[in-house]
């Protein structure tokens, strides 16, 4: 087990890859912290991964001490802490002509200050355990779509984040900081997003080359396998680093001759 005895926190793990990496960290050996906003659904992870291995915390992670009651509740239950998974966010469409200021704090205060902080309440236990922060990026941090402007500039900022604590922590006290980049991950919200937008059921079926070359979008599961690597000790000191999980390059991609089919619509 590449986790074994280990403590991780992991954020927005209700559902999604949140709930992907939690139960994949647990098979690995590890305990975990689940969070999220959907009591409901919390507690069918923990259903899922045994009370003895997880604990769950229902709460904003954007309300004032939050992180702290995290780690709080990692120490009491188990006297250690070894990793954070900062994992929660939210997706919202935007452009500059509908973000104000309001929303955009919002997105920031979600997907960028929160898990600043949880790192910054963590970082004593983390010291002490000499352990591994992963922040959850997205590959729109590198410009974003049209239509997710605030959310692309969180994600932006998230990984200067991670690059600039991953290599200041780990110089002063041997903290790795790193990040995965996800790319089009076929989550449960992912696809009623996608029906809101208009889409078949099935859109999720029906994807054209030039969005998902292997037939179909990512699996939580395959996003959760590859952060074993960032949060056990086989990652040494590989710090400050930055990975997309997509199905093609980010950077010189060519464009397949059927770049103009996409998922069919709802008549």
């Amino acid at each position: 087990m590449r986790l074994k005895g280990k403590v991780i926190i992991v954020t927005g793990s209700t559902m999604g890859i949140g709930k992907a990496i939690a139960k994949k960290v647990v098979e690995e050996g590890a305990k975990v912290i689940i969070h999220g906003l959907e009591e409901d659904l919390g507690i069918q992870v923990v259903e899922e991964i045994g009370a003895e291995q997880a604990k769950l915390h229902i709460e904003d992670i954007v309300n004032e001490g939050a992180g702290q009651r995290l780690v709080d509740l990692a120490m009491a239950t188990w006297g250690r802490l070894d990793a954070i998974v900062n994992n929660a966010a939210l997706v919202a469409a935007s452009t500059i002509h509908n973000t104000d200021k309001a929303f955009l704090n919002r997105i920031l205060d979600i997907n960028t200050f929160a898990p600043l902080f949880l790192i910054k309440s963590a970082l004593p236990y983390l010291i002490e355990s000499r352990g591994a922060v992963l922040n959850i990026g997205s590959i729109n941090a590198w410009s974003g779509e049209d239509n997710l402007l605030a959310y692309s500039i969180s994600k932006g900022a998230l990984m200067t984040m991670t690059r600039n604590l991953g290599d200041s922590l780990f110089r002063e006290n041997g903290v790795r900081v790193n990040q995965i980049n996800p790319g089009w991950v076929l989550t449960e919200k992912e696809i009623e997003r996608k029906k809101e937008h208009g889409l078949a059921d099935s859109w999720y079926k029906e994807l054209s080359k030039m969005y998902a070359p292997a037939g179909r979008i990512i699996w939580p599961e395959e996003i959760a396998a590859a952060t074993i690597y960032w949060l056990s000790d086989e990652s040494g000191p590989i710090s400050g680093q930055v990975v997309d999980l997509e199905q093609f390059p980010m950077i010189g991609r060519n464009i397949p001759k059927d770049s103009t089919t996409i998922p069919h619509k709802k008549n």
